[in-house]
């Protein structure tokens, strides 16, 4: 995993803290080396908690996205088609890494 800064809100508790930061290292997990799909979507559910916001979600997601490279947006689109199997999101030339 690379060094970078999650996005957070400093208004936040530690634990939604934590529990947004879970959200971030399931997602970096699904696009770096594979996580089970259903480890991923019990992440967001904890994270829509914190953030039921879809604006805040986006934004949030957004930069992300622009630290690290990885689309919450694909990421859980992909695990909701096949939330029972393994999620290893496919990089930007169709390949798994």
């Amino acid at each position: 995993m690379r060094e970078y800064q999650y996005p957070l809100d400093l208004s936040w508790s530690t634990e939604e803290m934590v529990t947004v930061m879970k959200m971030w290292e399931a997602l970096e997990a699904a696009n770096e080396k594979g996580i089970k799909a259903t480890t991923f979507l019990k992440s967001y559910e904890n994270f829509k908690k914190v953030v039921p916001s879809i604006g805040e979600e986006r934004r949030l997601g957004k930069e992300f996205e622009n630290l690290s490279g990885y689309s919450l947006y694909h990421t859980l689109k992909l695990a909701k088609q096949n939330p029972t199997g393994r999620l290893k999101v496919k990089n930007e030339y169709g390949r798994n890494d």
